[in-house]
């Protein structure tokens, strides 16, 4: 079940940016990429648009949203179905899946 909810969250992703027509980090990533110029500038420093001291600045991809948020969801989930296993002395396999009936 752990395995099986890699592809589901990230087919949750994919669900989440067709209903709002925006990819995950698209908002913030220009935001931050801004911010990080206007710092530069204040400190004195300019770069050519073509830069390759830019590339450092530029925001996240979407690809690297997908893969932050997938493993934050699976690390939750998997500490929290290793801490049922243990508390209810059960294998994880038997613990994942009675953890998974009793959200349900």
């Amino acid at each position: 079940m752990l395995a099986n909810v890699g592809g589901v969250t990230v087919s949750y992703f994919e669900w989440l940016k067709n209903l709002q027509h925006v990819t995950p980090g698209r908002m913030t990533k220009k935001y931050k990429e801004q911010r990080s110029l206007n710092l530069l500038k204040q400190l004195g420093y300019s770069f050519p648009k073509d830069s390759s001291a830019l590339k450092g600045i530029r925001g996240a991809r979407e690809i690297d949203i997908v893969y932050s948020g997938l493993e934050n969801i699976m690390v939750q989930a998997t500490q929290e179905h290793w801490q049922h296993a243990q508390k209810t002395h059960l294998s994880l396999r038997t613990a994942t899946m009675a953890k998974s009936l009793l959200k349900l």
